[in-house]
């Protein structure tokens, strides 16, 4: 154990670094290799074999082959034609390249022969000033790993979830990579998990922005008049997209930390426990976040049906005192010769005085009764 007691902090960035933006890569290629392809190399005993020039995958596995270690090949959104080398190379399932090839995959964990193929979705959460109906809240990507006896291919979809400092942090310890291309999937699970937390953590801060413009009091009677319901709609779908990427992936981690397989080291199989205990722990937080929304979006649809009977009847009340001074209008205004008190001399002021005292006692008797 105490070959690998220092993998965590091997593998596992701050969560600051992972908020940031990884998508630069190693664009140093050999003219004969494949576009698409990342970086090359060959590992042996823990450390990374220096070439002279940038190593093809051919040449990565016929070294490998010869002398023994693994070989780790990282590409971007490989085309068919770029991939089918490779896969053939290394007797990948062709289900399993058109998977990768295609992308838009749920989160698995598939036994092929000889290989394992994982799909990971990668989430980055996008920083915004404030939340709006059309806001971009997390943006994902996807992983796609083929692992074997002597070798490691990751195929990377998106422009987020780049792998080149895990692959440096990884170069840096040895003895974790002596353990062979098991110990890269897990370093690469953990990875994917830590971001999901700290997506978590920026996503928990947006709801509860969210719930307290909805539940803080409004500023006409103390009735809030709610938010935008489209920022609730909008933050919900974020969060189920989140969802997507969280859910299916527990399975698979449970599969890799209970279940023995012979292309995973039995001391690298433990700490797969501990991503699939992170990862329960970040499902949970993600369904809650989904309820919290509906309550929340329940709740804000309520206050704006209550804040929308409040004016009802503010405008109902000042209807009825409108219609005391519209009725005796209406009455004087029909032109009759024998009109009550049309001849006397005080008669307009007391019918006027007359009008805004009952106009005054309805409007007293309305206000005390909340109406107004």
């Amino acid at each position: 154990m105490s070959m690998i007691r220092d993998l965590r902090a091997a593998v596992r960035p701050s969560r600051a670094s992972l908020r940031k933006d990884a998508s630069s890569y190693d664009t140093t290629r050999d003219p004969g290799t494949p576009s698409a392809v990342v970086d090359c190399a060959v590992y042996r005993d823990g450390s990374r074999v220096v070439t002279a020039a940038p190593l093809t995958p051919r040449e990565a596995m016929r070294q490998v082959r010869r002398d023994g270690g693994f070989v780790w090949i990282g590409l971007h959104e490989p085309t068919e034609a770029e991939f089918s080398g490779i896969a053939s190379e290394f007797g990948l399932h062709p289900l399993a390249v058109e998977d990768a090839v295609q992308a838009h995959q749920r989160p698995k964990l598939e036994r092929y022969d000889d290989s394992l193929f994982t799909v990971f979705k990668t989430i980055h959460y996008v920083e915004h000033d404030r939340l709006t109906a059309n806001s971009e809240v997390v943006e994902t990507g996807e992983v796609m790993c083929f692992t074997g006896r002597d070798f490691f291919i990751t195929v990377r979809h998106g422009g987020q979830g780049s792998l080149r400092a895990l692959r440096h942090r990884l170069q840096d310890d040895p003895e974790l990579l002596a353990k062979g291309p098991s110990a890269v999937l897990h370093a690469i699970a953990d990875h994917v998990v830590d971001g999901y937390i700290a997506v978590a953590d920026a996503v928990q801060d947006d709801i509860d922005e969210v719930e307290t413009e909805v539940f803080s009091p409004g500023r006409r009677g103390g009735v809030s008049r709610g938010v935008d319901s489209a920022r609730i709609y909008q933050l919900k779908r974020e969060v189920l997209e989140f969802k997507r990427a969280v859910s299916p992936l527990l399975r698979p981690m449970q599969l890799l930390s209970e279940r023995p397989m012979r292309l995973v080291d039995p001391d690298i199989q433990k700490y797969f426990r501990d991503v699939a205990d992170h990862l329960a722990r970040v499902q949970e937080q993600v369904v809650g976040f989904d309820e919290l929304l509906n309550s929340i979006l329940q709740a804000n649809l309520a206050q704006a049906s209550v804040a929308q009977n409040e004016d009802m009847r503010k405008i109902t009340s000042w209807a009825a005192i409108i219609a005391v001074p519209t009725m005796v209008c209406g009455v004087y205004g029909m032109n009759f010769k024998h009109m009550p008190e049309l001849e006397w001399r005080y008669g307009y002021p007391v019918v006027l005085g007359l009008t805004v005292c009952i106009c005054l006692g309805i409007h007293r008797t309305l206000k005390r009764n909340g109406w107004l």
